[in-house]
């Protein structure tokens, strides 16, 4: 399932930043790409990684960073490519496939993402449990052998889940529990579609991450995603909902963030 030309590439960003194994791949959603630089090791932009894709939304930072943080080998990559750029919901398959190659076998995603919870407000971050694929899109559509249906069970492996609740327990942060759902963007979306999706079980809304948990599990990895809830969904209060506000906010909840991954990344 890994691509000669990703495990071509992985060789070649090992001669780069070295051959110890990665352990953990990670995806920083938007306003989150600064974590990357809490890495102690070797930033390679994404238009030296050839196959990746371009990763040109306002908020994230386009490269990948391999090295060391609290004692584990990571590779993060500090952006991705969204299914409303291009139109390809596959968009991450190979970046994932390259982490695949590196050595990787889990991955920690995040996002930022607009609440439906009132208790869930600006500044929170949330622990997915599952999610509602509520585009109709799939990154295996076109995948031509049998490995395309994918399991999705147990998708955020309840043992990560577990480690990184215990993770913020320790640390004091509050962390919130719930489904996240999947809309195509780039337009937000309407209050009706939120009333519709929390009446189906979501309890947070955005544009990523769903695509890559298939990919992520297509390729065997084991998974575990948290929302920085930069907005409550629309209809839910009087914000001004927009890209520009998502940046704003997302600090508010990547503290936390940063907080949990640092406390839990030893015990994973």
């Amino acid at each position: 399932m890994i691509s000669q030309a990703a495990r071509d590439l992985a060789q070649t960003i090992q001669e780069r930043a070295g051959s110890a194994p990665v352990e953990f791949g990670m995806i920083l959603g938007s306003g989150l790409g600064h974590l990357s630089e809490k890495v102690d090791g070797t930033a390679i932009p994404y238009d030296d990684l050839t196959g990746f894709p371009h990763a040109g939304v306002s908020g994230h930072t386009p490269k990948l960073v391999l090295g060391t943080l609290e004692g584990r080998r990571v590779a993060v990559l500090g952006g991705r490519a969204h299914y409303y750029e291009q139109g390809n919901a596959a968009a991450m398959r190979f970046p994932l496939e390259v982490l695949a190659a590196l050595g990787a076998k889990t991955l920690l995603a995040t996002n930022a993402a607009g609440s439906m919870q009132p208790d869930m407000p600006t500044g929170s971050v949330m622990l997915l449990t599952d999610h509602i694929n509520f585009s109709g899109l799939n990154p295996l559509i076109g995948e031509p052998t049998d490995d395309r249906f994918v399991p999705m069970t147990d998708a955020y492996d309840p043992t990560l889940r577990a480690t990184l609740a215990q993770a913020a327990k320790d640390t004091g942060t509050d962390l919130h529990e719930g489904v996240y759902a999947w809309y195509s963007g780039p337009s937000f979306e309407t209050p009706a579609e939120i009333r519709a999706i929390k009446m189906l079980g979501a309890d947070a809304v955005g544009m990523s991450t769903v695509p890559e948990v298939i990919l992520a599990r297509f390729l065997g990895l084991r998974v575990a995603a948290i929302s920085a809830i930069t907005n409550m969904a629309a209809g839910m209060s009087d914000e001004q909902i927009g890209h520009a506000h998502t940046k704003e906010m997302a600090p508010l909840g990547a503290n936390k963030l940063e907080t949990i991954l640092r406390a839990a990344l030893p015990a994973l």
